[in-house]
């Protein structure tokens, strides 16, 4: 007869983990997506704490618990993965890509870190061919008045997104938000001396960033969420950013 008594296969450290009252919700954030940054105190620590064991919890699912250079923590899914997956959109992993340009500029010093959805959009339209931007809300787009109107909401739903994966957060009003050091994840891979802002840079303007029809790295294409409809449904009852 097989025991109920599941304590007894449980690593002792895994237990503690597992019994922290944080433990629900950064599972929950986690296989949503979610990156947890220092910034997130509490639920950071406990990863810190516990990650050898943690890590090998979540093996069984078929993900990787990937604790990044720069500090943050998230789940990257195997093939054979357990937790559902979904990946980014064209737009979103530009508007990705930009705001590690962004963090890596001297402008984040001299703001605290913190920036506007017209700084977004404006360094967007700077950096990237708008022909192709517009392309990516509508195949048929003809630079109309319309057309830019779409492309500013389509940028309000990726930050959207990526403030749920804890890319940004809020500051103060509703177009304000911080860059977290999780934007890393869009960051060019720096594998000489050269400057990190201006591989960014190149890349997003010789169109590294919108790919066309390629399909993302293993790095960038297993953003997790619980699924269209749920992300439909949160943009919706979202009124922040």
């Amino acid at each position: 007869m097989l025991s109920t008594n599941t304590e007894s296969a449980l690593a002792p450290r895994l237990a503690l983990a597992i019994a922290n009252p944080l433990f629900p919700m950064l599972d929950s954030q986690l296989r949503t997506g979610r990156h947890i940054s220092a910034d997130e105190l509490e639920v950071h620590s406990l990863l810190q704490e516990y990650y050898p064991e943690l890590e090998a919890f979540y093996q069984r699912y078929q993900v990787e618990l990937v604790r990044a250079p720069e500090g943050f923590y998230y789940l990257r899914p195997r093939s054979t993965s357990e937790i559902n997956t979904s990946i980014l959109s064209e737009l979103e992993m530009l508007v990705g890509k930009v705001l590690c340009y962004l963090y890596l500029s001297p402008d984040r010093l001299v703001n605290e870190g913190v920036f506007s959805l017209l700084d977004l959009q404006e360094e967007v339209l700077t950096l990237a061919n708008e022909t192709a931007l517009l392309r990516m809300v509508n195949q048929r787009a003809g630079g109309s008045d319309l057309d830019r109107r779409k492309l500013q909401d389509k940028l309000k739903s990726a930050i959207r997104r990526l403030k749920r994966l804890g890319m940004v957060s809020n500051v103060g009003t509703q177009d304000k938000f911080r860059i977290s050091e999780a934007v890393f994840r869009f960051a060019a891979d720096v594998r000489t001396d050269e400057d990190p802002r201006e591989l960014q840079l190149r890349m997003i303007r010789d169109g590294e960033a919108v790919a066309g029809n390629d399909e993302p790295d293993e790095e960038q294409r297993d953003e997790q969420d619980a699924g269209s409809a749920q992300e439909t449904e949160q943009d919706e009852q979202e009124n922040t950013l």
